[in-house]
């Protein structure tokens, strides 16, 4: 595995991105149709359709290669993921989970998160009858909500062609969901201290493990993923979803300099016209109060 620069500040940021005429995160018990907040109409976005994205962005520019692979991959079942880590490291896989001696768990857990990105940054519960222990990750995201009540807006199509054969009619009618126009604000925290938390095995006590190990150059490609995620998702059921700002809040020291909400707090976002429809990015005013910035605290912006 490459050289890896160990993480030793712990980080929140704030990312604003937008959709417009596309649906960012269908609701499956409610006929696909936008996520809200139904006591409020806030639109939601969950954290793991977000996390799906970033797997996604990090899988297309790390070619699925270690030590950037994905964990979470459509078609490979999770037990075939944690098969690889006892094959390659040579410990003999029982015949019960519950039966892994605790040195040999946490050598293959060192294996996932040696070789799969999002295990190191997520963290996984992989004790799905072939046991590789569990990972809590330092990087966290909430769910997103919308800076205003959105629209959830049913749209009817029509086909030129029919799906039977045999049938007397010769177009067939459809329906899409869309949110005209929704600004989304989502919050996360990054973890040294989970990053860089250091486990001896019992009976070699010579030997850690690192208990994910996600570090500097993890970090930096997690912000790349954040910032330019959506341009490797488009669809036409998702319209333009675009990144907009993304502030980033970074402390002097491992544990901390200042509460995360203190921080998050300092992030305004207003509408400009309280009487109009907004419908577009530039009908909104963002605002950081600079001057409350806490002491060991510093504001990054990569948009």
């Amino acid at each position: 595995m490459e050289a890896k620069t160990p993480l030793n500040n712990r980080y929140e940021f704030v990312l604003l991105y937008d959709v417009e005429n596309g649906n960012p995160n269908g609701d499956p018990d409610a006929g696909n149709m936008p996520r809200i907040d139904p006591e409020t109409g806030f639109g939601i976005v969950t954290d793991v359709c977000l996390k799906r994205k970033i797997r996604n962005y990090v899988e297309i520019v790390k070619g699925g290669q270690a030590p950037y692979k994905i964990y979470v991959t459509e078609g490979i079942p999770l037990n075939t993921q944690h098969k690889q880590a006892y094959l390659n490291t040579g410990i003999t896989m029982p015949e019960k989970s519950k039966n892994v001696p605790d040195d040999d768990l946490l050598i293959v857990r060192q294996w996932m998160c040696d070789n799969f990105y999002d295990v190191r940054a997520f963290g996984a519960v992989m004790t799905t009858g072939v046991n590789c222990g569990q990972v809590r990750g330092p990087v966290q995201l909430n769910f997103s909500r919308s800076i205003d009540p959105i629209l959830q807006q049913e749209v009817t199509i029509t086909r030129v062609t029919v799906t039977q054969e045999e049938v007397d009619k010769k177009t067939e009618m459809g329906r899409k969901h869309i949110v005209p126009y929704g600004l989304y604000r989502v919050e996360g925290y990054i973890s040294a201290n989970l990053a860089n938390k250091e486990i001896t095995l019992k009976n070699n006590p010579d030997k850690t493990s690192y208990y994910t190990g996600f570090s500097e150059e993890d970090l930096e490609l997690f912000w790349d993923a954040l910032v330019n995620m959506f341009e490797f998702d488009r669809s036409a059921s998702r319209g333009k979803m675009s990144s907009r700002k993304l502030f980033i809040f970074k402390h002097e020291s491992a544990l901390g300099n200042a509460h995360a909400q203190t921080l998050f707090d300092l992030i305004k976002v207003e509408r400009k016209d309280d009487k109009g429809v907004a419908r577009s990015f530039s009908d909104y005013v963002v605002d950081v109060d600079r001057d409350a910035i806490p002491e060991g605290i510093q504001l990054i912006e990569r948009l």
